[in-house]
């Protein structure tokens, strides 16, 4: 029995994906290999779910990569503020010599990365106080993000106030107002229900974001290889499955989100591409990730810095 955590609830796509790919490796493998599955952050916040994989209490957890960089910094590099134009360039990237790169720098924590990274999609900034229109409008802004470096520094860049809240305990952030606003792809803006306590979606896709399904390096190890072989081949038959559902849903839901009272606006990149050149954003960040990793970046976003 392997044991999957993740903190989406049980309606994401990931979720549905991953119960359909667990059903066929149990039957592929003629029940030796069952995954259970623990969505809704069942088992404890990101933080706890990474220490406990770590430790081999949990076999499989899937995560953000900007949450995982807390111990592999590699691994926040698609987070990079305002560097992606699209699809094919990330997938590119991740499927190619930087998810590779990534998933070296993975390895050494004795952890496991599958090859293909699930999608969570580009980021949109939600308020309950005003529209984020312009760069001056995330002056002093209280915004939820992830607890992660790259998340506090592209905001602290911007002259927002960020803290750092694990996805269980956004919602009760937001309605208690220990913070005005947060940060997600629309799709789960719905799913979270975020719309209950928010008031404006402002679509800046600032950053995209995306998971690494990792699993404890030891037992990984320890499963034959026959077995890994049907493992590997039905999770990315449902990482493919599941890119294409969280797509499809997040570039969907709007109106949904529209009919529940949600007020939408779209300003425009580049003044906040601007704002991170001037405040050396891109050079910090370039300096902390290293030149190989920031080349291998650019080679697939153009220059950054």
């Amino acid at each position: 029995m392997l044991k999957f955590g993740n903190n989406n609830p049980d309606t994401h796509p990931m979720i549905v994906a991953m119960g359909k790919a667990a059903e066929r490796i149990k039957q592929e493998s003629g029940g030796r290999v069952e995954l259970q599955l623990f969505p809704n952050s069942s088992l404890g916040t990101d933080t706890d779910m990474l220490s406990q994989v770590r430790s081999g209490a949990l076999e499989l957890f899937c995560l953000s990569g900007l949450v995982l960089s807390t111990l592999a910094p590699v691994a926040a590099i698609h987070g990079v503020g305002f560097a992606w134009k699209g699809y094919d360039q990330i997938w590119g990237a991740m499927d190619g010599d930087l998810g590779a790169h990534v998933r070296n720098g993975i390895s050494k924590l004795n952890l496991y990365a599958f090859e293909h990274m699930w999608d969570n999609g580009f980021r949109q900034i939600t308020s309950s106080t005003h529209p984020i229109t312009k760069v001056e409008d995330l002056a002093g802004f209280k915004i939820r993000v992830p607890p992660s470096p790259l998340w506090v520094s592209l905001f602290t860049a911007f002259g927002a106030s960020p803290a750092s809240i694990n996805l269980a305990e956004t919602y009760s952030a937001l309605q208690t107002k220990i913070v005005e606003g947060h940060e997600n792809p629309v799709a789960l803006i719905l799913i979270l229900r975020m719309y209950e306590v928010q008031k404006y979606v402002s679509i800046t896709n600032h950053m995209w974001d995306g998971y690494w399904l990792i699993a404890n390096g030891p037992i990984w190890n320890r499963i034959p290889d026959n077995l890994k072989e049907i493992i590997a081949k039905h999770v990315k038959q449902a990482t493919m499955e599941e890119r294409a559902a969280v797509k499809a849903l997040n570039d969907s839901v709007q109106g949904d989100l529209v009919a529940k009272g949600l007020v939408f606006n779209t300003p425009p990149s580049q003044p906040f591409r601007d704002k991170l050149t001037s405040s050396g954003f891109y050079e910090q960040w370039r300096s902390k990730f290293g030149e190989q990793t920031w080349e291998l970046l650019q080679h697939y976003t153009g220059k950054l810095s």
